[in-house]
């Protein structure tokens, strides 16, 4: 006996939000699967809002309440029967937030939860993270979002510890992550990890995944210290014209790119890290999971 119930996840970013519509398979005897159907993409940079004027102003609040009509839309279309909506770092900490889920609760009808960065971290981990994480190794999970970045340690197989942290690719395009805040990571890994070697880093974040597509390699295969820091150079090297029309990349996604890899080229150096494996995984697979779970 199969039966197939379709979950959807909407991830409320800081650079872009997402709506990924899940088939979840569940089959007498073997593990249930979770089977992406769509995914949809909307470059709405809620971040440049809240992490600069403190808002959310009204022309993003126009396009939220649009984007969110048309996802509910094609949750119809696709005969949705559940979905969950997080907002995350930018609408975490907009003063408005909180009215703004409100309004597009009124006008949209989707409801909203603005999580904060424990949540988020434990949702991610809910995702299919256990999969790639083997009992005999230790690994440090980076997620780099538009306003927070994640990090956990695992060790046998177990969550050692987790901290989310305001250092994100909007904020620093728009140059608001001071020193301090570079020390605090730095601090944290190293405490976290000095007493495991041979260290690996799992990425997962929009960023991460559009460099490991980039590279052609196989999704088991992992991407070293070394050519992760040669693609930051070179990516250094274009403007940000020539990583749009040479590299395909998305006019939001070329600009906050290699901030990301700073982040994550820092956390390879303070962990001892030398390669990082980039499963598609992130926030929206994790809401599906957690809601099947019965975790949220």
């Amino acid at each position: 006996m199969i039966t197939i119930k379709k979950y959807a996840a909407i991830d409320i970013g800081s650079n872009a939000m997402r709506l990924l519509i899940t088939n979840v398979v569940e089959q007498e005897g073997k593990e249930t699967q979770f089977n992406k159907s769509a995914l949809f993409r909307v470059p709405i940079r809620l971040g440049q809002d809240a992490f600069t004027v403190g808002e959310i102003t009204e022309e993003n609040i126009d396009r939220m309440i649009d984007a969110m009509k048309a996802f509910k839309l094609l949750m119809k279309v696709y005969k949705v029967e559940r979905y969950m909506a997080c907002a995350t770092s930018a609408m975490r900490e907009a003063y408005n937030g909180k009215e703004v889920t409100e309004i597009i609760k009124k006008k949209a009808d989707v409801k909203i939860d603005i999580i904060d960065g424990k949540k988020e971290a434990a949702i991610i981990a809910a995702s299919d993270l256990h999969h790639f994480i083997r009992t005999d190794a230790t690994y440090l999970y980076v997620d780099v979002g538009g306003g927070s970045t994640e990090f956990s340690l695992f060790s046998e197989g177990k969550m050692i510890a987790s901290k989310s942290f305001k250092n994100g690719t909007v904020r620093l395009l728009n140059d608001m992550v001071n020193d301090v805040v570079w020390q605090e990571i730095e601090k944290w890994i190293k405490a976290n990890t000095e007493d495991y070697e041979n260290i690996t880093l799992i990425g997962s974040g929009g960023n991460i995944n559009k460099i490991f597509k980039l590279s052609g390699k196989m999704q088991d295969k992992p991407l070293s210290y070394i050519y992760l820091n040669s693609q930051y150079q070179y990516l250094n090297s274009l403007t940000y014209e020539q990583r749009i029309a040479e590299l395909g990349l998305n006019t939001d996604r070329a600009d906050v790119i290699i901030h990301a890899l700073r982040i994550y080229l820092n956390a390879m150096k303070w962990s001892r890290a030398n390669k990082i494996f980039v499963p598609k995984i992130g926030l929206s697979d994790g809401i599906v999971k957690a809601m099947y779970q019965g975790k949220i």
